[in-house]
């Protein structure tokens, strides 16, 4: 069993950052991959990155090479999302998710646990 809990949404600008953490529990969680995924009204929710405990596995959809960065803090058993240069069109609520390392991590049906999502809204 995995817990996982998002903070650091919030109403920011373009062209802001913001960094949202995924403080995650549960006394297997190294077997675990940790994704980043999104779900705008109206929308199916899509994959963003993922990182393995170990951090030698990180994935980035195209869509946000460059911009996102995905990180993980073993010590605080936080894995972090730093989003730079933010646009209206991301816009959005973000979930991150746990996965067993087993499984195809840019996939979202890998992903067994689901945190509550935090609402990120960038204005223009």
């Amino acid at each position: 069993q995995v817990q996982l809990v998002e903070s650091g949404g919030g109403l920011v600008q373009a062209g802001d950052s913001l960094r949202l953490s995924c403080a995650a529990s549960g006394r297997t969680i190294s077997l675990y991959t940790i994704g980043w995924f999104r779900q705008a009204p109206g929308k199916e929710r899509d994959f963003l990155a993922g990182i393995n405990w170990s951090g030698g596995n990180i994935l980035y959809t195209d869509s946000v090479k460059g911009r996102f960065t995905v990180s993980r803090d073993v010590a605080k058993n936080t894995v972090y999302l730093q989003m730079n240069s933010l646009k209206p069109e991301d816009t959005a609520v973000y979930y991150c998710a746990a996965a067993s390392i087993f499984q195809p991590m840019g996939v979202m049906t890998s992903y067994s646990y689901w945190g509550q999502g935090t609402q990120v809204t960038v204005s223009s």
